[in-house]
């Protein structure tokens, strides 16, 4: 039977665009316990605009800290001299001239006025009268354009004047509709509609008003935030609102990852945003923030194009069935197959062939069943252990190209920490010795001087755990898990952090070696995992509280 609700994506002559102003550096700040300091703030900004390709970004709210007006003024600055300046907002407030004389001085040419969309905020937080709200939002207005600015405007708390007070949203806006006023700022601001509700909203609000430019500006409360942008967009918003990783205050907002892909697979619409750039500024901004990624956040989370199951694995294999619109391809990123428990053969042999590594039948099996211990075990194996698995099952130590013999590390107070290392990479040995940050930063130090020497390049850390192993019965050992440039994780185990650092370590360049291996010829369990080649015709081508 035929189902009566339509799924498919409205069909379209030609795609609609719909803008996407992010505001990580504004509304994403907002979440409890992050800070950024204006270098990391002018780095997320410059790889929003340049490389993810975003049509504008809120950097800040004007008149909260002289951190804050650093970051924007530095902002600017560059802004200015990359011809983007008009792609850069801030928020401001309504206070006549407060706001706009602050953006002035930071060279902000845009400022995005944060106004009352509803009866209970107008009354209660600002104890005006709706009248006198707008008195005052015209002075403010007036005063800005009379300078130079332009201005949008948020409806804070629309959603719930849509509910409670629709006759005074509807003067609210048939006010701000005879001002200067380039966007009209459509804010559920406690993330409490569904997404039938922004449907009936939006659609009221544009029927009313057809000659105004609307954004939805959403939250994730009920963890309805992409769902309900994407229904904004169809209900005929011309932009929406998002943040990197979701971040936010409470639940958080829109994540930018998800509605720019929802927006165009969903809704048939098109956006600038270059999608292969999507998980490298999630990173960026999960390091400078210190909100770590859910290993199974759409899109860019480490699990997402991970599968687990072998009966999965092997599907993927013989016709790609377990593949969608979503394809890691598709970020710059690339499939994966866990290893554990349920692995089976197919993912194995495809994790072996990553590796250029070779195995009998009978090895392969061994290997398996080894792996499939350890998972009922509770134990983590990832690919960067295999050639570790390989060695202990096969007694095959030159699988460890490179190997820390020994090293010494000396700290002591009110001097910077010392490392002393004895290294071998194939057939050489050196010693080097330098001082860092901390004791493993002296060892990695000690480790780069030596690069050149050895013919190896140490990868980039990108971030540092350390944390109890799951399932442990003592807090006596230690797991230090490294996420390194190029998506490689390793993770060492020791009574010592920094030793279990180092065992990390080793393993990422025991690992990079691996990789970087030439291929080998064309065996019988490489071929068997290739892909199957489809037809050319089945491939084309292609501090205040803000909203």
């Amino acid at each position: 039977m035929a189902s009566s609700i339509d799924h498919a994506p409205r069909k379209r002559r030609r795609p609609v665009l719909v803008e996407i102003l992010d505001t990580t550096l504004r509304d994403g700040e907002q979440a409890e316990g992050v800070s950024m300091v204006p270098a990391e703030k002018l780095t997320i900004a410059r790889r929003l605009l340049e490389k993810v390709k975003v049509d504008r970004i809120e950097v800040a709210s004007g008149r909260t800290s002289e951190g804050e007006r650093v970051a924007v003024d530095r902002i600017m600055t560059w802004a200015n001299e990359a011809g983007l300046a008009s792609r850069v907002e801030v928020l401001g407030f309504v206070d006549k001239k407060a706001s706009v004389d602050w953006a002035r001085a930071v060279n902000v040419r845009v400022i995005n006025l944060l106004t009352k969309g509803s009866l209970n905020h107008c009354r209660h937080q600002l104890r005006r009268t709706p009248q006198g709200h707008i008195d005052d939002i015209r002075r403010t207005i007036d005063y800005g354009v009379k300078h130079g600015l332009a201005f949008n405007v948020y409806l804070e708390d629309w959603s719930s004047g849509m509910h409670d007070s629709p006759e005074y949203v509807m003067n609210h806006l048939a006010a701000l509709a005879e001002m200067p006023v380039q966007r009209l700022m459509l804010c559920d601001t406690l993330g409490i509609l569904s997404p039938a509700e922004v449907r009936a909203f939006v659609t009221d609000v544009k029927a009313a008003f057809p000659n105004s430019r609307f954004d939805y500006h959403g939250h994730n409360d009920y963890g309805l935030a992409t769902a309900n942008t994407l229904e904004a967009a169809l209900a005929g918003v011309q932009g929406v609102h998002s943040t990197v990783n979701g971040m936010g205050e409470r639940a958080g907002n829109t994540p930018l990852d998800e509605v720019a892909v929802s927006l165009r697979d969903h809704g048939g619409f098109r956006t600038g945003v270059n999608e292969r750039a999507l998980s490298e500024v999630s990173q960026l901004v999960e390091v400078f923030s210190g909100r770590r990624i859910a290993v199974n956040k759409p899109i860019v989370g480490d699990n997402v194009f991970t599968q687990a199951a072998g009966v999965h694995a092997d599907g993927d294999m013989k016709s790609r069935l377990y593949e969608s619109r979503l394809r890691p391809s598709r970020f710059g990123l690339r499939r994966t197959y866990a290893m554990g428990k349920l692995m089976g053969k197919a993912s194995l042999e495809f994790n072996l062939a990553r590796l250029n590594i070779t195995l009998t039948t009978e090895q392969q099996e061994q290997l398996l069943t080894r792996i499939v211990e350890l998972g009922d075990q509770k134990r983590h194996v990832t690919t960067a252990d295999l050639p570790f698995l390989i060695a202990e099952l096969l007694q095959t130590p030159q699988l460890r190209v490179f190997e820390v013999k020994d090293f010494s590390i000396i700290s002591n107070f009110g001097l910077r920490p010392t490392a002393t290392i004895l290294v071998r990479y194939r057939d050489k040995e050196v010693q080097a010795t330098a001082s860092g940050d901390g004791g493993y930063d002296a060892f990695m130090q000690a480790l780069k001087s030596v690069e050149n020497e050895l013919g190896i390049k140490v990868p980039k850390l990108l971030d540092y755990e350390v944390r109890i192993p799951p399932g442990g019965k003592t807090d006596a050992l230690v797991e230090t898990m490294i996420k390194w440039e190029g998506g490689l994780k390793t993770m060492g185990v020791n009574t010592d952090q920094i030793t279990a650092a180092i065992q990390a370590t080793e393993n990422a360049l025991n690992t990079i070696d691996r990789y970087k291996a030439p291929a080998r010829r064309q065996t019988k369990t490489s071929r068997s995992i290739r892909r199957p080649r489809r037809s050319k015709k089945s491939v084309p081508r292609s501090a205040r509280k803000a909203p």
